[in-house]
């Protein structure tokens, strides 16, 4: 069995050696999903930062209860953090990568909002492609970096922190349309969930833009959040 990844504090500290007071950092969930927001977790960590929280891992590493365990130990582990969303409508009048920099946007304006000293800090972002400077308007020095949210304990927390947030969510909007079955798939491609659109059509928080075409097999369960 290969051994799952732990995050560390390696690359913070360097840029905390290279004499950055904070850093951020930035993960995004529900980018893949049919249904509901996309969600871009942010947060701040400063050179008095203590060992990360024992478990903390990436958010798709984690079962959902101790994804649910985890996130207020996440969020007291930080300075700061913010939570920041893009709706299904946004997502289908403006595009889902114009709506990862909105969200990104949403939770960098809060942090600052809160008092947040965030103009030219290193921002750790999880992948290849930075979505996020135009929407900040480059406020921080965006650092982008392949499987962030395996490897640096920072944005661990961000991905925890977003997909617990977007969960809840999810849940709460599975009360008023109990027949997607968002309480277990979230919104993300299941058979159910596609069977469950034809029989009633798609609600108010689908992504309607999505729907026109699907996987010839979706997979009978989707709830580590991928993407």
């Amino acid at each position: 069995m290969t051994p799952v990844a732990v995050p560390s504090l390696r690359a913070e500290r360097e840029l905390f050696a290279d004499g950055a007071p904070v850093v951020l950092a930035c993960d995004e969930v529900g980018r893949g999903a049919l249904a509901g927001p996309v969600t871009v977790g942010l947060v701040i960590i400063d050179t008095g930062v203590k060992r990360m929280p024992a478990g903390l891992r990436d958010s798709k590493l984690l079962a959902e209860p101790r994804r649910e365990a985890m996130a207020p130990r996440a969020a007291a582990w930080v300075a700061a953090w913010a939570v920041g969303e893009a709706s299904a409508d946004e997502i289908d009048r403006l595009g889902i990568m114009a709506c990862l920099g909105l969200a990104g946007a949403r939770a960098f304006a809060a942090l600052v909002e809160a008092g947040a000293q965030v103009d030219d800090a290193p921002l750790l972002l999880d992948g290849n492609h930075d979505w996020l400077s135009p929407a900040i308007e480059r406020r921080a020095r965006v650092i982008t970096r392949i499987k962030a949210d395996r490897d640096c304990a920072s944005v661990a927390a961000a991905s925890v922190i977003a997909k617990v947030h977007r969960d809840r969510g999810m849940r709460v909007s599975h009360e008023e349309f109990p027949v997607y079955g968002w309480d277990e798939n979230k919104g993300y491609s299941t058979r159910a969930h596609f069977a469950a659109i034809d029989e009633h059509g798609p609600s108010a928080l689908h992504r309607h833009t999505w729907l026109h075409e699907r996987p010839a097999e979706a997979p009978a369960l989707f709830d580590l959040g991928v993407g």
